[in-house]
C-alpha cells in the first residue's frame, strides 16, 4: 500500500520561503507516494488545502499544471532579512483534523517553530510518526548553544566560540565586548536559534561587534560568536538513517563572498557545490566518523547534514554544525550528496519516509 505522507511546509520563522521552495521540489518529485501539502501560514495558522496548493504554485488536482509554471519565481527567493513573526502555533486539533487520513508526517519546516522540536512534540502528542529527528534531536540541533555543549561533552572538535545574551549585553556592553575581543578577528555572529544564515555577520574588527550583536540580538534573545576559521575549506556531509546511519560522500562549498550569507546560498551562481569533493581519503574517513559521532551524540535520526572546516596544511577538522532538516531542494547541497552515492531525489524521499515508520 502507497503511504500517505502529510507534508508540513511554510512555517512561521524568517526561513518560510526556504521551506515552501524545499517543499515545492517535493511535490514535483517522481518518489511514487501519495503526499499532501499543508502550509503552515507566517502567523502560525494552517491554510486550506487549495491555499496550500496555490502557495506552492501548484496547480489544483485535475488543473492544468501550465497553469503553476506561470507562477513568477521571485516568490522562491524573498529576501528573510525580517526578524520571525509572532503568531500562534498550529493547534493539536488543527493539525489532528489535517493529519487524520495520513500515515506519515514530513515536517519540512526550517528554523524556530518547526525544526526545533515544538512541531515534533506535537506529533509525538497525537501518535503520528514523522521524517526526521524527534523532540530532543531537534530542540539540540536547531540551537547552537547547546549544540555546541554536546559536542564539546562528546569530544568532537570545534572552533572557540563564546555566548551573548540580550541581558548581558544590554546590562554591561563594555565587559561583553572586552570578552569576545579574546575570541580574536575575524569573528561570526551568529543568533542561537536560527539557520540559513539569516542574522549572522561576519566582524573583522571591534568596531563593528556592536552593531553585529544588535543585528543579531533582534532574532534571538541569546547569541553565539564564533571565532572565525580563516583560509579553511568548507565541506559537508550527509547521514541518513537512524540508530546506524549511513553517510555520504563529503562535499564542498565554495563562494566569492566574505561568507555564506542568506543570498548566497539561494540565489543561482552565487555559490558552487562541489560533489563530491576532493579530499584525501583519510581526511573522509575522520569526517565519517565524527558524523557520525555527531548525529549520534543529537540523538537525530532520519537525516542531517553534517558541516566541517577543514585546514588543509595541518589536516585539522572541525565541526561547525549538524543541521536535522537541511534545505531539500533538487537543488541543495543534501539531496546532491545522496545523488553522488546513487540515491536519487525520489528514492531518498522514499526511503526518509521508511525510516520514519521504522522508528514508530
Amino acid at each position: 500500500m502507497t503511504p500517505r505522507v502529510l507534508l508540513l511546509c511554510g512555517g512561521m520563522s524568517a526561513e518560510h520561503e526556504v521551506s515552501l521552495a524545499s517543499a515545492r521540489s517535493v511535490m514535483e518529485a517522481p518518489h511514487g507516494l501519495d503526499v499532501t501539502p499543508l502550509v503552515i501560514g507566517r502567523d502560525g495558522g494552517l491554510l486550506s488545502a487549495a491555499a496550500s496548493r496555490a502557495a506552492l504554485g501548484l496547480p489544483a488536482p485535475g488543473d492544468d499544471r501550465a497553469a503553476a509554471r506561470a507562477a513568477p519565481e521571485a516568490a522562491w527567493a524573498a529576501p528573510a532579512d525580517a526578524a520571525p513573526t509572532r503568531g500562534r502555533a498550529p493547534s493539536a486539533l488543527d493539525l489532528a483534523a489535517a493529519a487524520a487520513e495520513v500515515d506519515v508526517v514530513f515536517p519540512l519546516l526550517h528554523g524556530p517553530f518547526g525544526e526545533d522540536g515544538r512541531v515534533q512534540g506535537l506529533l509525538d502528542l497525537l501518535g503520528l510518526p514523522y521524517v526526521g529527528a524527534g523532540v530532543l534531536g531537534s530542540a539540540v540541533g536547531m540551537d547552537k548553544l547547546t549544540m555546541k555543549a554536546v559536542f564539546t561533552a562528546h569530544g568532537l572538535p570545534q572552533v572557540d566560540h563564546a555566548p551573548v545574551t540580550r541581558h548581558a549585553w544590554r546590562r554591561a556592553p563594555a565587559q561583553v565586548l572586552a570578552q569576545l575581543a579574546e575570541l580574536g578577528f575575524p569573528q561570526f555572529v551568529k543568533p542561537a536559534n536560527l539557520g540559513s544564515s539569516i542574522g549572522i555577520s561576519r566582524v573583522d574588527g571591534p568596531e563593528a561587534l556592536p552593531g553585529a550583536l544588535e543585528a543579531a540580538l533582534e532574532h534571538d534573545r541569546r547569541v553565539i560568536v564564533e571565532a572565525g576559521v580563516v583560509g579553511a575549506r568548507e565541506l559537508e556531509i550527509a547521514v541518513l538513517g537512524n540508530d546506524e546511519p549511513e553517510l555520504s560522500p563529503v562535499g564542498e562549498i565554495r563562494y566569492g563572498t566574505s561568507f555564506y550569507d542568506y543570498e548566497t546560498k539561494y540565489t543561482d551562481g552565487h555559490a558552487e557545490l562541489i560533489v563530491p569533493a576532493t579530499v584525501p581519503a583519510e581526511v573522509e574517513e575522520r569526517m565519517r566518523a565524527l558524523a557520525r559521532r555527531a548525529f549520534l551524540a543529537v540523538d537525530a535520526a532520519g537525516l542531517a547534514r553534517v558541516d566541517f572546516f577543514y585546514r588543509e596544511a595541518s589536516g585539522e577538522l572541525l565541526l561547525n554544525e549538524i543541521n536535522t532538516i537541511p534545505g531539500f531542494t533538487r537543488h541543495s547541497m543534501y539531496p546532491k550528496l545522496w545523488e553522488a552515492a546513487g540515491v536519487g531525489y525520489g528514492e531518498l524521499i522514499r526511503r526518509l519516509v521508511e525510516l520514519a515508520l521504522e522508528r514508530r
